[in-house]
């Protein structure tokens, strides 16, 4: 089926490290409306991309990785061909946490692609190698160490569905510093300076979603000075995003455990950065990795 909200064609190359949530997002992709081919041989994408231009397909999504084997190898030139032929496409790249993946095949029973007689942890450390350059031409990246498959779909659905038809959406993802920095975050930013509502008995238990802690949060000395001013550099920023093409940027915004102060902060400044945007195909949304996980 179709998305009907897609107006334009869209092709997306979907890889990433074994066990980080490919087929999730596969699936997620599916129930979008997107048209998903599973495991193609890279050197076949050239003429997938003239099958759909010249067909009614406008979102498909191409699922490329290590499973191929050699055939894997011939993906960054296949990239560079689709680049000459003027074919425009987005790359998304799935990772985790070396000790996520371990658990994860750990827990499926399953070998890792590229293990052979050694361990997971060899596997894996081999995939990163042969994945680096791919992944750091990645126009988006997810980390899914500390997303169950829920919280993943919600997360394909947030880019892929609730973006449809825009030029570029800004993620102001919250997060605790305890437990560490997203590895898919383009900018972040450290809200520690704040007083900590923690400290305060009543609002300890509560979150920076509720007004209480809200009003705390952002009624303290210069925090609305120091917000404004950062969404007025996202602001400035936004012009050479666009040019280069860039979809999807995510903000991480941190403070000690990503309860309090940075929800807070990720939600006045995605409201802010809405009301400020005058371009209609741009949009700002907030999500919160690290609440509830106390």
């Amino acid at each position: 089926m179709q998305n009907e909200a897609m107006t334009t064609s869209e092709l997306l190359i979907l890889s990433g490290m074994s066990g980080a949530g490919r087929s999730t997002v596969a699936h997620a992709l599916e129930d979008l409306g997107w048209y998903v081919v599973d495991n193609l041989p890279p050197s076949l994408l050239p003429e997938l991309a003239k099958q759909q231009s010249a067909s009614s397909i406008s979102s498909m999504a191409v699922v490329a990785d290590v499973r191929g084997g050699k055939f894997f190898d011939d993906l960054s030139r296949s990239l560079e061909t689709l680049k000459s032929q003027g074919v425009a496409f987005r790359l998304l790249f799935l990772d985790a946490s070396d000790q996520v993946l371990v658990q994860r095949f750990e827990s499926t029973r399953r070998p890792h692609p590229l293990q052979g007689t050694d361990r997971i942890v060899d596997g894996i450390s081999r995939e990163r190698v042969k994945l680096d350059e791919l992944r750091s031409n990645a126009d988006i990246v997810i980390d899914s160490s500390n997303l169950n498959v829920h919280q993943l779909e919600k997360r394909t659905g947030e880019i892929f569905a609730a973006g449809a038809g825009q030029a570029l959406r800004i993620n102001l993802l919250s997060f605790g510093y305890k437990y560490g920095i997203p590895v898919d975050a383009d900018l972040v930013l450290d809200c520690r300076f704040i007083p900590n509502p923690h400290w305060i008995p009543e609002l300890r238990p509560l979150t920076g979603l509720t007004e209480q802690v809200s009003a705390q949060v952002l009624g303290s000395e210069g925090v609305m000075d120091f917000v404004k001013s950062y969404v007025g550099v996202i602001s400035q920023m936004l012009p050479g995003y666009l040019r280069e093409g860039k979809k999807y940027i995510t903000l991480a915004i941190g403070c000690t455990g990503g309860k309090h102060r940075s929800v807070a902060i990720a939600q006045e400044m995605s409201k802010q950065l809405n009301a400020s945007l005058q371009d209609f195909t741009i949009s700002a949304h907030a999500t919160h990795r690290d609440v509830g996980r106390e």
